[in-house]
């Protein structure tokens, strides 16, 4: 190894290699914006300038859901013990609408306070480095997963099973983690029963499956609304934006447009405000 021309050549070779290398990420600025979305290929978080929410206000029927989620999500902006949380249940009940209003609602009382980044369920396994580059922040970040669940063969969860609690960093101080999902448990059915079938102790194989969502230690449930919460929704909606309705004109055509799609929601109520709007020459959001 003492040979010059073998020591020329090796160093030649070292710096070809670091000039076909990548140069590393820089570190993030979390002071550019309120609210971000992860690319795990690019390892980047990319400023959102204008995010898709409505007022805290206007989601109605889930005042007990609110006032949970609003209150641990401003203990951990303060720095207190708080706990990761998944909201489950209905479709187009406010599940992710609640999440970015507490957001909105907490950086209203106290600007530039928390941050929001959205991480995809697909880039789930690059978690992991997700937290390590939120870690070294100053910043506390509100991480957020919307529709999360696990279908048959997908061994992802054990990203986000290890990050909640059991690997050995854990979760950063600065981090807490929201997920939303129609389902209460986030592995499917299907999932289950193939674990159950070839297990060799099916009960241990299911129960590691299951304890996902014990690793959040907040659940709030959102079930499908009555018609008196449904038309309270559209009498929100329509008073916040101006469209002015006879109130027997507004239920009738809401309650028509609810059974057109088979389900009353806040999001059914949303996208009859929608037709609303635009029928009538109104603008909204």
């Amino acid at each position: 190894m003492n040979d010059p021309k073998v020591l020329d050549l090796l160093t030649r070779i070292a710096e070809a290699l670091e000039r076909r290398s990548p140069p590393p990420p820089p570190a993030p600025d979390l002071g550019v914006a309120e609210s971000y979305v992860w690319h795990a290929e690019s390892e980047a978080l990319d400023p959102v300038r204008r995010v898709n929410r409505v007022a805290i206000g206007l989601l109605q029927g889930i005042d007990r859901q609110r006032d949970i989620l609003l209150d641990n999500t401003r203990r951990f902006a303060d720095g207190l013990p708080a706990n990761n949380a998944l909201l489950w249940g209905a479709r187009g009940m406010g599940k992710s609408s609640l999440v970015k209003s507490v957001h909105a609602e907490i950086n209203r009382q106290t600007p530039g306070r928390l941050v929001l980044v959205e991480i995809h369920r697909e880039d789930i396994p690059s978690l992991p480095k997700l937290l390590g580059l939120l870690r070294a922040q100053s910043k506390r970040a509100l991480l957020f997963c919307d529709d999360l669940s696990f279908e048959a063969e997908d061994g992802s969860y054990k990203s986000l099973k290890a990050v909640l609690e059991g690997g050995v960093e854990g979760r950063p101080e600065n981090v807490l983690f929201y997920a939303t999902s129609n389902r209460r448990h986030l592995i499917s059915r299907q999932m289950i029963e193939n674990e159950r079938s070839t297990a060799i102790n099916p009960g241990e194989a299911v129960e590691e499956k299951v304890s996902l969502s014990d690793r959040f230690g907040l659940w709030l449930g959102f079930h499908a609304c009555d018609q008196d919460t449904y038309f309270a929704m559209v009498d929100g909606y329509a008073g916040a934006y101006g469209l002015d309705v006879p109130v027997e004109q507004l239920h009738h055509e809401a309650n028509e447009w609810s059974i057109t799609r088979g389900a009353r929601s806040g999001r059914v109520a949303w996208q009859y405000i929608q037709d609303l709007a635009g029928r009538i020459g109104k603008r909204v959001g």
